[in-house]
């Protein structure tokens, strides 16, 4: 059941919380007779690099990581090994699958029967608690990784396995329905972009909030209805107000990690409307007007990644060339860079990350 496996391969290794990312060409790789039932080992072509990553890296959420760490929860490759006495394996070698942030999960607990695979007590998650997707071969799990379509190249594929389904179960939840108004705050990072996407295939009319010309451009590109500068803007909530005939979106998906953008959603939304919590400050409360989240009858609700089906269906929309990943390639050697364009806000759309 395996192919041809090195000894060893390049690795973007983190030895401790907030030390500098070191990229090895001797990390070991796991051979087939080391993988437990269960495991399989993939060969990867690409990988995504998400804001998790870097919180990852410096260990700053309250959710401790291992060390050392290899990061990284969207790579897309091919199955070249599987733990032997592995029974009943939706896959096989010579799959091509995507790694999610969500690596394993039990699939019996309450959680896990409800859907909530993600919040199964569980839980193994890739490039935070297990390794992740930095590094040419990682060992994952026949039971969740993901069948990428024929129809789908590898890179435009990555991204949507993190980015892509969490952005893509937020809208799905969000108590909306065609023709409804969306606001997207961050709309043109590697979250934002690909929910305006996802939110226009679903018949919904999306502000976009973002700054600067180069994200305005994606935005407009890809269809958003309204777009607003929040550095030019004197007033969001009335901005967003005016956008919608004054009566205030029906939702806002937050993919910004800015606490701002959660608390000014509550003002803006109409009366019954949503607020979509997905981006994650590391240290910041959420704050909005007891009085006004009651007498407008608002919802607040968390979303957070999402399961094999949101997987299946985010991967399914974008093969149909509904959603396109908007990404700059760029090499493994080129991580550490990418996470200080990432801290500076440099990056529109995604960086997607090769081997070779």
């Amino acid at each position: 059941m395996s192919s041809t496996i090195p000894k060893i391969q390049t690795a973007a290794v983190v030895a401790s919380s907030g030390a500098s990312i070191q990229v090895k060409h001797d990390h070991p790789v796991k051979s087939q007779a080391e993988l437990a039932p269960g495991e399989c080992l993939v060969k990867l072509d690409c990988t995504g690099v998400c804001h998790t990553d870097l919180h990852a890296a410096f260990g700053d959420w309250p959710v401790p990581t291992k060390t050392p760490l290899i990061g990284g929860h969207e790579g897309v490759g091919v199955i070249v090994a599987i733990g032997d006495h592995t029974t009943g394996s939706p896959v096989k070698v010579g799959d091509r699958v995507g790694i999610k942030w969500l690596a394993d999960s039990c699939l019996n607990c309450e959680q896990c029967r409800k859907g909530l695979e993600q919040n199964c007590v569980e839980a193994k998650l890739s490039g935070y608690t297990v390794d992740g997707t930095f590094s040419q071969y990682v060992v994952s799990f026949v039971r969740h990784v993901t069948p990428i379509p024929e129809n789908l190249d590898s890179r435009a594929a990555a991204s949507i396995l993190c980015a892509g389904v969490t952005v893509y179960r937020a809208l799905k939840y969000s108590q909306t329905t065609a023709g409804d108004w969306v606001v997207l705050p961050g709309a043109g990072g590697g979250l934002g972009h690909l929910a305006v996407q996802y939110a226009k295939n679903m018949g919904l009319k999306v502000i976009a909030i973002d700054s600067g010309t180069q994200k305005k451009q994606l935005c407009e590109d890809l269809g958003a209805d309204v777009w607003i500068d929040f550095m030019e803007s004197k007033n969001i909530v009335e901005d967003v107000k005016n956008a919608t005939g004054g009566a205030g979106a029906h939702s806002a998906v937050v993919t910004t990690a800015s606490p701002s953008g959660y608390s000014q959603a509550v003002d803006y939304l109409r009366c019954g409307g949503t607020l979509m919590a997905v981006g994650l400050p590391g240290k910041a409360n959420l704050e909005a007007s007891i009085f006004f989240t009651v007498f407008k009858s608002i919802s607040i609700l968390g979303s957070y990644v999402g399961n094999r089906q949101d997987a299946m269906e985010a991967i399914e929309i974008a093969s149909r060339g509904a959603v396109k990943c908007h990404y700059e390639l760029r090499h493994i050697d080129d991580l550490q860079k990418t996470y200080e364009d990432m801290m500076q806000g440099m990056i529109s759309g995604r960086v997607v990350l090769e081997f070779d």
